[in-house]
């Protein structure tokens, strides 16, 4: 399937975009939101793309090269964005952008492991540099503990009983592959008494591993404390999450970014995208967008 970046419209405009603006975009992917970015602050603008999965990169470099050359890209966690433009020297950005979604791509390539419709390597790491896989996690973590990161991450209602059917699982064959921890999942709901859904059973207790492999929720919380502090004074930080979970992250240090001083909260309630868009990529159904602006003068400090 083709990476279709999620609301786009309303991204460019929350960031309000022009040209001769510096942007970051902490989640570059494939440089959906970002070929966008760089068309609209060309030219004089600039555009600084991190991403954690250095097999995305070369993708997205080629894509912004056939649009301009005021970009740089860079293999980073955006939880380390504070760290990452320290030392590049870089600060005072008029809009920043973070989009939690996984890519189009790293969803329809079964060797990386995050869909589950094939028979594919249980991997689900954005950086294959990580050292654990989502495998890891399944053989050797607690019941209760893979229960806690099934209904925190992925709002799974039967975390318990999927966590325990996984437990005896294993003490049998050890899981290795995607299509064996989604047959195991949809056993549970088979039995829960739930035969058809327009959604796979198992796509939040996968949404789930990922987010646990990936350290994806430290990392939005380290990320947008140090997102805040690169704003230059009206900037605006635009953010795109795809659960509760995450959008409760983003909700609550909005609003301590605000009691600080340190701007004020431009959504009181979290974007939605439209029916069309959702009708056109199923993908985006549960995306919400945030987006906080920091104070005038931009002299505060997290």
């Amino acid at each position: 399937m083709e990476h279709i970046p999620v609301m786009l419209s309303e991204v460019c405009s929350s960031m309000q975009l022009e040209s001769g603006k510096r942007c970051l975009d902490m989640t570059v992917g494939l440089a959906g939101h970002a070929g966008r970015i760089l068309e609209a602050i060309s030219p004089n603008g600039f555009l600084l793309g991190l991403d954690r999965d250095s097999e995305t990169l070369p993708l997205a470099y080629e894509k912004l090269k056939a649009i301009g050359s005021d970009f740089q890209l860079k293999h980073s966690d955006y939880g380390k964005v504070a760290e990452v433009c320290a030392e590049m020297g870089l600060t005072g950005f008029d809009a920043i952008l973070c989009d939690c979604g996984i890519s189009s791509v790293q969803l329809d390539d079964p060797e990386r492991g995050f869909g589950f419709l094939e028979n594919a390597p249980l991997d689900m790491r954005m950086d294959r540099n990580d050292p654990l896989t989502a495998a890891d996690l399944l053989n050797t973590l607690s019941e209760g503990e893979l229960a806690d990161i099934f209904f925190h991450y992925g709002d799974e209602r039967f975390s318990r009983p999927i966590a325990r059917a996984v437990v005896m699982k294993r003490q049998d064959k050890r899981f290795s592959l995607n299509s064996e921890l989604a047959a195991l999942v949809s056993g549970v709901y088979y039995r829960k008494g739930f035969r058809h859904s327009k959604v796979h059973p198992a796509t939040k207790v996968f949404q789930a591993l990922r987010i646990a492999v990936n350290h994806e929720a430290d990392s939005l919380m380290q990320g947008l404390k140090g997102a805040v502090t690169l704003l230059a004074p009206k900037g605006r930080l635009v953010v795109i999450s795809f659960h509760s979970g995450e959008d409760r992250i983003v909700k609550n240090l909005f609003k301590e970014f605000k009691t600080e001083g340190l701007g004020t909260i431009v959504t009181k309630k979290p974007q939605k995208p439209t029916e069309e868009e959702v009708a056109r990529n199923p993908r985006s159904r549960s995306a919400l967008m945030r987006v906080f602006e920091r104070s005038n003068t931009g002299e505060e400090n997290v």
